[in-house]
């Protein structure tokens, strides 16, 4: 019986964790570790929520999540942003679903009614109720800021501006050649992985596993160790690859050629990730959203520069999902290892795996007090 499951609590580890050695395998599949990660991590960090499109005209809103929080963003009429906890204050009913344009936000349950600020504007038979105050039942605020095409949001309203989460970012993506100002919201996917959410980001956070697991990748990008960039700014994990030569000559699974000269993905602490592939103008952005111990919605937004025909369009999908679709393999396997509780704690490979390690560690520092 794993700790945890004996005690109620998360199972203990030294701080900070001993180098070259990973986190306990039962904070994969410990309840009580989830329920930390949610109220330690997932509550007071910047995620990202959606494109920015979606709410560009005033009186338009879309629904969302950070962590298990739902929020709805909104554009109201007088132009502002705002966000929103997406729950109702009368018995906790979601009160907007998707994405629309709309006067106001209902809750399908019994019709309370709210501004896009937030604001209670009706309640049926409020009337009848000695000193109900709809002022103090305004939907519960959320901090929201814009950068570039995107949303992000954070539960902790008076949580510091998003810039310090993103640090040089910008600065890294500009050096691909890609233009973050001109990309165009294309399509929206969710996939569902019956793992941990760490398991998923972990595998997302190193190349080790690039030449064996993704053949078709590294005929692309040259993932050689002494090429492939690892980087920790702050929040801000990255991984820059330089495209093989042989690629550019035509022999790979799709034409890398264009304005973006490098492949580029970046982890922004607790679980927005961005991946940039060399060729035409494309970025997708990523949530990786834990529904459960082992049980994790990545939802993924593609972008593309205004000029790039479909053609070069499906092809860039194409990949992406190719390794998406070995990467799910991977790391279900790893949770099914971990579950069976008989290796207790993995070896990490310093030099490859940094990122993994520096995700660990501020894990760690988050849910072991």
């Amino acid at each position: 019986m794993l700790e945890a499951e004996a005690t109620g609590r998360v199972p203990p580890i030294e701080l900070p964790l001993e180098a070259g050695w990973t986190l306990p395998a039962s904070w994969y599949s410990a309840a009580e570790v989830l329920e930390k990660e949610w109220s330690e991590i997932f509550a007071a960090t910047w995620q990202y929520a959606g494109p920015a499109e979606l709410v560009h005209e005033p009186g338009s809103y879309f629904a969302s999540e950070a962590g298990r929080i739902p929020v709805v963003v909104t554009r109201s009429r007088e132009g502002r942003l705002h966000g929103l906890v997406n729950v109702c204050r009368h018995r906790g009913h979601l009160v907007a679903q998707g994405a629309q344009s709309r006067e106001t936000l209902q809750c399908p349950y019994h019709a309370w009614t709210y501004g896009l600020d937030g604001s209670l504007r009706r309640a049926p038979r409020a009337e009848r109720e000695p000193g109900f105050d709809a002022t103090e039942l305004s939907l519960l605020p959320v901090a929201t800021e814009i950068w570039g095409p995107f949303v992000f949001v954070n539960p902790d309203a008076g949580a510091a501006p998003l810039v310090e989460t993103l640090g040089p970012l910008a600065e890294l993506i500009a050096e691909s050649g890609l233009d973050l100002g001109a990309l165009r919201f294309h399509s929206h996917v969710e996939w569902t992985q019956d793992v941990n959410w760490k398991t998923a980001l972990e595998n997302y956070l190193e190349c080790y596993h690039c030449p064996t697991a993704h053949p078709g990748f590294s005929k692309v990008i040259d993932v050689d160790p002494d090429v492939y960039r690892l980087s920790t700014e702050g929040l801000v994990l990255s991984q820059v690859g330089p495209v093989r030569a042989t690629a550019l000559e035509g022999a790979a699974a799709y034409d890398p050629r264009g304005d973006v000269r490098q492949s580029q993905y970046h982890f922004i602490w607790p679980n927005t990730t961005i991946n940039i592939a060399p060729g035409p103008h494309n970025l997708s952005i990523e949530r990786w959203v834990p529904r459960g111990v082992a049980r994790t919605i990545e939802v993924t937004d593609y972008f593309f520069g205004p000029d790039v025909s479909e053609a070069r369009i499906d092809e860039v999908i194409a990949f992406d999902t190719r390794v998406a679709e070995e990467d799910v393999a991977l790391v279900e396997s790893v949770q099914r290892g971990l579950d069976s509780a008989t290796v207790m704690q993995g070896r990490l490979m310093g030099a490859s795996e940094q990122l993994i390690a520096a995700f660990q560690q501020r894990v760690a520092n988050a849910i072991a007090t």
